[in-house]
């Protein structure tokens, strides 16, 4: 069986991002942290709420992330788009825009509730094209203001 993993290259920071995410998401867990002689974590393995990662502690040559790889977040409620917002963008964490946001690592999320989805795909084109201009003027995602724009009010 083929699976794939997303395997993320750190500086220094392994073990601190590990248990960073893992605190972050609800069903999530550290796995297996590897250690060289020195005691110094070099490669770790983790799940968030199901999807498993593998990290390195690879040093500086190739770390950092760009936008061009995010992790696309599903939400149902706006509890939950404040809290996983709040959680990411602590420490150093940076919002964009249109539900995008940095962590402290640098590393790129969406959290985009399900009703956005349901907004845009709405057959009605004028609702969609107003919630797609209310979320393009957002940076953390609003359902409220995205169901009132699409509304008309």
């Amino acid at each position: 069986m083929q699976t794939i993993t997303p395997f993320l290259w750190f500086d220094d920071n392994l073990e601190e991002a590990v248990r960073f995410y893992t605190s972050v998401f609800k069903d999530s867990k550290a796995g297996e942290i590897r250690r060289g002689a020195d005691g110094k974590a070099f490669g770790a393995n983790w799940e968030l709420n199901g999807q498993k990662f593998m990290g390195l502690n690879g040093g500086p040559a190739h770390a950092g992330f760009t936008e061009t790889i995010s992790f696309f977040v599903k939400v149902e409620t706006q509890e939950e788009v404040d809290e996983l917002w709040e959680k990411l963008t602590a420490d150093g964490g940076e919002e964009s825009q249109c539900g995008w946001l940095k962590d402290k690592f640098g590393l790129s999320w969406q959290i985009v509730p399900t009703a956005l989805e349901k907004l845009l795909g709405d057959p009605d084109p004028e609702r969609s094209q107003r919630a797609m201009q209310a979320m393009l003027k957002m940076r953390k995602l609003d359902i409220a203001a995205l169901e009132r724009a699409a509304n008309g009010k």
